[in-house]
């Protein structure tokens, strides 16, 4: 794949990763909403794509070759595991909720979305990172290449 090839495909996955956090950002003013049933199923929507996303990141963590990209792949199985785990304590606290507790689990639920927004902001910036590291690392080839 050529320089160009790599860099229209990381744009690419770039403004996908925009347009997400737009509709995320949308659906995050959802909070007030009064129809609790089309927030639910707002809800069930995003757990079921990122259940999708985490799936798909681990098939590709599979794929992984050299040591960053293990280490990004640990990363993110600990990421999927801590996400499991959010959504078991959910689905058992949800089953016992009074007043009290679901005051509880408002305020943990909201924690846990600050979190995983603080996360998501640095491997966006990551991202950008490696992304121009990588474009970097193609011409750095090419010239030594050319000069041989």
């Amino acid at each position: 794949m050529s320089l160009s090839e790599q860099l229209d495909k990381a744009s690419a996955q770039l403004k996908g990763l925009s347009e997400k956090a737009s509709e995320a950002e949308a659906n995050a003013s959802a909070k007030n909403a009064k129809d609790k049933e089309a927030l639910k199923q707002r809800v069930d929507a995003a757990e079921a794509d990122a259940k999708k996303a985490s799936d798909d990141l681990k098939a590709s963590a599979k794929e992984a070759k050299d040591e960053t990209t293990q280490w990004w792949s640990q990363v993110q199985e600990n990421w999927k595991s801590h996400v499991d785990k959010v959504h078991k304590d959910v689905d058992k606290t949800k089953a016992n909720l009074k007043a009290g507790q679901a005051e509880k689990r408002a305020e943990h639920a909201e924690a846990n979305a600050a979190a995983a927004v603080d996360f998501a902001y640095a491997a966006i910036e990551e991202a950008e990172y490696q992304v121009l590291n990588a474009a970097l690392a193609r011409l750095d080839a090419e010239d030594a290449k050319a000069s041989t």
